[in-house]
């Protein structure tokens, strides 16, 4: 496809990428701004990360979909496009997270600007820094091209002089915006500008008592010192206020678009009346459900429950961990570790699918956005569930146990990177996650009477009998022995065979694993000794 049908293609796509695509679009033709002048800047995309905690896949996931939005847009409308990743991290320390050494040695810091709080981990100049560094080293990982943009450095700078200037002009207006939104408590003391403390460090949430337009500057009363203090809004004397502050970013970088997660639905709605208060257009975006760890809770970073990128990518591909990020944004997932195999797996079968697929039909596939419209020709013989239970049954220490029932099974397929990769994974999570839960149980006297006739067939078998018949053999079994749910037979298959409650595509994992050697561990099934071991 050449770009113009590409083009055609994505006007009518409904795929969320080019929906989000040409809602940008249409913004920018709305206000008119980086409309097609010769020297037009780039249309800037933004993610913004809070580092005070360890960056988690969550984080990963807003620059994921970010950039897969930006792909899609700069396919529809070829125009330049930048994206930008801003670290929040001049925000006040607020808690001491849960998941990092040296607890005692940050509690003395709270409230400090996190550039300023010793990094726990000792390798850094700051625990901001620290987490920076994360947070660039994973995105660097996945290739991501983005400019790091740190707020520490923005505000001492001057960098943000300007539109900080902006906010004090219209001081009151937009405290009248956040104001409605806060308790009586807090309304008491609510500010847009968090003055710096000269003495402490500290990022202080208190009443300011005045404000001079003309020097900029705000004042505020010092309880310990009982007097006045006056600061400068600018070069990093004075902190803004989150809602505020994502607001002032967005004029003071020119921001076009950036997404959110749903939980910050109402700062989105905040921040956009504070930017029309100071004349100008909030940039696009949607707002994407959360990750839930595995009791149902959502993912945090000073938690550091859920899963961690590298935990991810221990078990699973690269480009299983871009497809759940792309697939239904908009839903709540849970995010743990039994969806891993299933995702990779679903990866697989979407790029099997896109070389037999229509132009329309390619560019909604997922493969396509997560590899920029280019994905690899690749067709596996074999899926990563079915080598997980391969390496579940002959207990695989190593990728060479695998791969001798692999190469036996595909005898023309050669050991690549891509195959030895997706067999690592496989064991890794079979040792780590699956061998330490197995639990083998006896077979009734109903699935002892099944697996008899099972290994009397299989007898009459040979290697030629494909997957779809072996399969169809063993329908044919648990129909004769009355399941009023034939779940229940394979689910029997499973739990004393594999020794786990769900399991693969029978004919599959025995085409797979042979013949003959499934012969003979059915018949250690029947004499229990897979209990015993």
């Amino acid at each position: 496809m050449n770009n113009s049908e590409v083009q055609k293609i994505a006007e009518k796509s409904n795929s969320w990428p080019f929906v989000e695509a040409r809602n940008l679009r249409d913004r920018l033709k709305q206000i008119g701004s980086k409309s097609g002048e010769e020297n037009e800047p780039p249309v800037l995309f933004e993610t913004g990360y809070g580092p005070s905690g360890l960056p988690h896949i969550g984080t990963f996931g807003e620059v994921a979909r970010t950039n897969i939005v930006r792909f899609a847009f700069q396919t529809l409308t070829g125009k330049n496009t930048k994206l930008i990743c801003f670290s929040d991290d001049m925000d006040g320390f607020r808690k001491v997270p849960e998941n990092v050494p040296n607890k005692t040695l940050l509690e003395n810091y709270i409230d400090h600007p996190l550039t300023n709080v010793p990094d726990p981990f000792g390798k850094f100049d700051s625990f901001g820094a620290h987490n920076n560094s994360k947070l660039k080293e994973f995105l660097d990982r996945f290739s991501f091209e983005y400019e790091f943009i740190s707020a520490t450095n923005c505000y001492k700078s001057g960098k943000f002089n300007n539109a900080l200037k902006k906010i004090l002009l219209h001081y009151e207006d937009i405290k009248n915006v956040i104001l409605p939104t806060l308790g009586e408590e807090r309304k008491k003391t609510y500010s847009p500008f968090l003055p710096v403390c000269p003495k402490s460090g500290k990022v202080l949430q208190v009443n300011i008592t005045s404000i001079d337009n003309k020097n900029n500057t705000v004042s505020y009363f010092d309880e310990d010192s009982k007097t006045t203090v006056t600061v400068s809004i600018l070069g990093g004397a004075c902190k803004l206020q989150w809602k505020c502050d994502w607001a002032m970013r967005w004029l003071a970088l020119g921001v076009d678009y950036e997404m959110s997660g749903k939980d910050l639905s109402e700062s989105v709605i905040l921040s956009s009346k504070i930017l029309r208060i100071l004349g100008f257009s909030p940039p696009s975006g949607f707002s994407y459900e959360l990750f839930l760890d595995n009791n149902g809770e959502k993912i945090s970073k000073s938690k550091g429950n859920g899963l961690s990128i590298e935990e991810w990518l221990r078990y699973g591909t690269a480009e299983s961990l871009s497809l759940f990020m792309f697939t239904n944004p908009k839903r709540a997932k849970r995010l743990f570790f039994d969806i891993i195999p299933k995702t990779t797996d679903e990866y697989f079968s979407h790029l099997k699918k896109y070389n037999e697929q229509t132009d329309d039909e390619k560019i909604n596939n997922p493969v396509w956005h997560i590899h920029k419209g280019l994905p690899k020709i690749n067709d596996l013989p074999v899926t990563y569930t079915l080598l997980l239970n391969l390496a579940s049954v002959c207990h695989a220490n190593d990728t060479d146990t695998v791969w001798g029932y692999v190469s036996s099974y595909a005898s023309d397929i050669k050991r690549t990177d891509e195959i030895e990769e997706l067999i690592n994974l496989a064991v890794n999570f079979y040792k780590e996650m699956i061998e330490p839960q197995k639990k083998y149980r006896l077979p009734s006297d109903k699935e002892k009477k099944g697996i008899t006739e099972l290994i009397e067939i299989l007898s009459t078998l040979d290697k030629e009998t494909s997957s779809d018949e072996i399969q169809s053999i063993i329908f044919s079994i648990g129909k004769k022995l009355d399941y009023k749910n034939l779940r229940d037979w394979f689910k029997g298959l499973y739990e004393t065979v594999l020794g786990q409650p769900e399991g693969p595509r029978m004919g599959s994992f025995i085409k797979l694993y042979g013949i003959e050697t499934t012969k003979e561990l059915l018949e250690k099934v029947l004499e229990g000794e897979l209990v015993k071991e």
